[in-house]
């Protein structure tokens, strides 16, 4: 429960700041194109604060924190004296009423930038792309790739840690090749160029990381058969299990590697497993009942809730992903780039076919993920609302009536025909827009529950 309530709150914190960002992009741009602000919301519905500034606006927070608006003079909505027209937002000329709609979206990727250069600046643990073991037959097997090769770049696009590399792949989704730069670790003007055939590639992103379903998985230090934790109520504790116990064998089965255990465990759920650990030099016999866990598909695999000994990282594996002020701008201008290029290109993939619409994420995962970030710390916290505040943006441009896209578009059919949009087929299209959009949240919102 404390999980969710954190995850919710979370959620609130990045949904209200995302959101005053891209409002107060309409709002700001608005003001400076004379145009009269009659209330600027956070969320909907019954105020829970209000403050009205000495030029009449109207700022407030509401009860819903799911959105907001800006709510401008407009002689379409309400009746507006001749002497206020000039104030009025359809009265406004057609560039400067293009420019308030597109400032929203504007806004965010302003933030996005903001954010990543705060991240950069502050700096953030880093460990390079090695890879650690590589499945025999696999397509990076076929494409060369060898355990202890760093990854240096993706479609040349230099990829300094596993994030770049993980973003780089999944961009290639739907594609039939693409090319990988490797080289030794720490090597200097030594690379190869591998090749990577993904005309097969099958990508689960819910159940399996880009890597693993390419076949091959980065390099982690050493995992031990010594327990450094067992969770309290878990089934190892159940069984007596204490850190510092070293497997030794299973069911008469000697255990030299981590992995081995973990296989075991995941399938004897609920079933007893004869464990034999060396504690204090004299090898202990417990009797260890995997708990249950179900799976989406139904299956059930077994858990224990012990955790193992890990080596150090090489120091020469580490690095902090860390510049200073000015370089940083650069740094954050050419991340936010990356990820618009990456949500622009997963959307064009979700449009016709090549990425499913099981992919769409709604509320809940977001809310998982501003939990989990925040959890970590301030600057993992910064980046999601950067990669949040990045997709709001590119969704909102999208062309659908609803959405300042959809605006955007009815703009350009005005430059073209010399005249507004007729509101009859304006309001056509705001119903068919508004179906698309409750449509995709409702397939959103379902894969959420699928996914808990």
């Amino acid at each position: 429960m404390t999980g969710i309530v954190w995850n919710f709150i979370s959620f609130i914190v990045a949904l209200g700041i995302l959101v005053a960002v891209h409002e107060f992009g309409h709002f700001w741009v608005a003001r400076r194109c004379g145009v009269k602000v009659e209330r600027f919301s956070i969320g909907f519905g019954k105020a829970i604060w209000r403050k009205v500034a000495k030029d009449g606006t109207e700022y407030t927070i509401a009860m819903i924190p799911l959105g907001g608006y800006v709510k401008m003079l407009d002689s379409r909505v309400d009746d507006v004296p001749q002497e206020m027209h000039q104030y009025a937002f359809d009265k406004k000329p057609l560039w400067k009423r293009t420019a308030v709609v597109a400032a929203g979206p504007a806004f965010n990727f302003l933030f996005a930038i903001f954010a990543y250069w705060l991240v950069f600046l502050i700096g953030v643990p880093a460990v390079k792309p090695v890879v650690g073991q590589v499945q025999p037959h696999s397509i990076a097997a076929q494409a060369g790739l060898e355990s202890g090769m760093e990854l240096k770049a993706v479609s040349g696009v230099k990829t300094a840690d596993w994030e770049s590399v993980n973003m780089r792949l999944v961009s290639h989704i739907g594609e039939q090749t693409f090319t990988m730069s490797v080289a030794p670790i720490d090597s200097i003007g030594v690379e190869q160029q591998l090749t990577f055939d993904i005309s097969d590639w099958r990508f689960d992103p819910d159940s399996q990381s880009a890597m693993s379903a390419l076949g091959f998985t980065p390099y982690t230090p050493a995992i031990s058969t010594t327990l450094a934790a067992i969770s309290e109520g878990g089934a190892g504790e159940d069984a007596g299990l204490l850190a510092g116990d070293k497997i030794v064998a299973i069911d008469g089965q000697a255990i030299s590697q981590w992995q081995q255990l973990v296989e075991l465990v995941r399938n004897s759920p609920n079933s007893p497993l004869d464990i034999e650990v060396l504690r204090n030099g004299a090898v202990v016999e417990v009797i260890l009942t995997p708990q249950s866990r179900e799976l989406k598909d139904g299956s059930q695999i077994g858990f224990a809730g012990i955790a193992p000994e890990v080596a150090e990282w090489p120091e020469n594996y580490r690095f902090d992903l860390q510049f200073g002020v000015f370089e940083s701008i650069g740094k954050a201008i050419d991340k936010t780039g990356q990820v618009i290029g990456l949500t622009i290109t997963m959307l064009k993939k979700l449009v016709v076919g090549d990425v499913g619409l099981n992919n769409l994420s709604g509320p809940i995962s977001i809310a998982k993920g501003a939990g989990t970030t925040a959890d970590y710390g301030l600057v993992y916290f910064l980046g999601f609302l950067a990669l949040i505040s990045v997709n709001l943006g590119i969704i909102n441009l999208v062309p659908l009536p609803m959405l300042d896209g959809g605006h955007l578009l009815f703009f350009a059919i005005e430059a073209i025909i010399r005249r507004p949009v007729p509101e009859k087929i304006q309001e056509m299209g705001y119903r068919f827009g508004g179906a698309i959009l409750f449509a995709l949240m409702a397939v959103a919102i379902f894969n959420d529950f699928a996914r808990l």
